[in-house]
Parts: C-alpha cells; sequence; structure tokens
C-alpha cells in the first residue's frame, strides 16, 4: 500500500469515528482536511466517491466554503436536509484537485457524486433541484428530502 494511500485509509478510519479531518458542519457531514485525498490516482479516486452515498469536492469546506459555486452546492444539500456525506476541500490538496478533474473529466470544482457516480457540479446539482430531480436520486440513495416535509405542511394549511 503506497504511502498516500495509507494516509488516506486513515483518515478514512478517523472520519468513521467522528475525529479529525476537519470540523463537523452537522451531523454526519465528513469535511476532508489537508491530505485526505492523499493525491489523484483513479484508485485512491474511485475508493472516496464510493465511500459514502453523497460525497462533494469543494473549494473550502462546508462551514466555510471558498467560492460561490461550493456554497451554493452545500446549501441546496442543506435545503434538502442531506446531512451524511463527504466533503472533500480541494484546496488543501493540489493532486487531489487535479485528479478529481482528470477522473470525472470535468474540468471545474465543486463536483457531486451520487452512490459512486458523477451527476455533475453547481449548475447540474442547480437545475436537478429546481426541477424535482435532486428529491428523486435522494430518494432513491434511502435519503428524504426535508423539502418534501415543508411542501406537505405548506399542502396542510
Amino acid at each position: 500500500m503506497s504511502g498516500s494511500l495509507r494516509r488516506a485509509a486513515a483518515a478514512l478510519l478517523r472520519w468513521g469515528r467522528g475525529a479529525g479531518g476537519g470540523g463537523f458542519w452537522v451531523p454526519g457531514v465528513r469535511a476532508a482536511g489537508s491530505g485526505a485525498g492523499g493525491g489523484g490516482s483513479a484508485e485512491q479516486l474511485d475508493a472516496l466517491v464510493k465511500k459514502d452515498k453523497v460525497v462533494v469536492f469543494l473549494k473550502g469546506t462546508p462551514e466555510q466554503p471558498q467560492c460561490g459555486f461550493s456554497n451554493a452546492v452545500v446549501q441546496i444539500l442543506r435545503l434538502h436536509g442531506a446531512r451524511d456525506y463527504a466533503a472533500y476541500n480541494v484546496l488543501d490538496d493540489p493532486e487531489l484537485r487535479q485528479g478529481i478533474k482528470d477522473y470525472s473529466n470535468w474540468p471545474t470544482i465543486p463536483q457531486v457524486y451520487l452512490n459512486g457516480e458523477f451527476v455533475g457540479g453547481c449548475d447540474i446539482l442547480l437545475q436537478m433541484h429546481q426541477n424535482g430531480d435532486l428529491v428523486e436520486e435522494l430518494k432513491k440513495l434511502g435519503i428524504h428530502s426535508a423539502l418534501l416535509d415543508e411542501k406537505k405542511d405548506q399542502d396542510s394549511k
């Protein structure tokens, strides 16, 4: 096992215990710190995107996004009540930043993965949010969108 893969595995184990790798925004959100990706090989990235149902590569952290597009992705996930996702700060690791772009063949950050599959960036997630597709995709993952509860509350008034 390479050193960077070993570091990534150790970081993943720490997150599972709720320690290290950055602060928690809400219960379940794991914000990766520097060295979390440990590089950008396709095998390492494949393991990262498949470890959790929802994975976001962003500039900054969920509690402190460093660009408007990353902030928009965080806010959309928050609106839906998605609490159990992994967030990787690409600003902490240049290899991870370039590696995820190569892995997805998508030139920009943020990048969102659902169930190990690349969804897209901010524009795609926003479109899915607006047309209701995100509610359906989250449902497939066993995640109940909080927007459904809000709609139900409004309909009952």
